[in-house]
């Protein structure tokens, strides 16, 4: 009899130590929001590198990895590089390799990256050459006055 009061009473315990436990951890975050994006970044890489390995062997598995990355980046607020954002559909959000389900091409100033798997194509605009002549440091603008 004792024994089973005594089961009891720790079945109680523990679900109150259970329930302070998440009212403090809801209080104060871990991590504030910058260290939370930062490794954000880097599982995003992480998850491109790993569905670069894997796209060869298994399709499914790299789109999977894709989609993982997008939410991620979407739960944390934060933004895929860029040089990752081409490496996806942004209509079936697959894993786009250059020559097996996307083809690139560039046409008057703009990169197009068509995905093979759905048919549809985005467009990339380049910077043209005088947009990246006036940001460098110490090179002196021409301006009239």
């Amino acid at each position: 009899m004792i024994l089973s009061q005594q089961k009891n009473s720790h079945k109680s315990n523990h679900k109150f130590l259970t329930f302070t436990h998440f009212l403090y951890n809801m209080s104060k975050p871990a991590f504030n929001k910058s260290q939370q994006q930062d490794i954000a970044k880097e599982r995003i890489k992480i998850l491109f590198e790993e569905a670069e390995k894997t796209f060869s062997k298994n399709k499914n598995l790299a789109n999977r990895y894709v989609t993982l990355a997008r939410k991620i980046a979407m739960k944390t607020k934060t933004k895929i590089p860029p040089e990752l954002k081409r490496k996806f559909c942004k209509h079936c959000y697959s894993y786009l390799q250059p020559g097996i389900n996307s083809r690139t091409r560039t046409r008057n100033g703009k990169v197009i990256i068509s995905c093979l798997d759905c048919k549809n194509f985005m467009r990339i605009e380049l910077k043209k050459k005088n947009e990246q002549t006036k940001n460098i440091p110490g090179r002196k603008s021409k301006s009239k006055i």
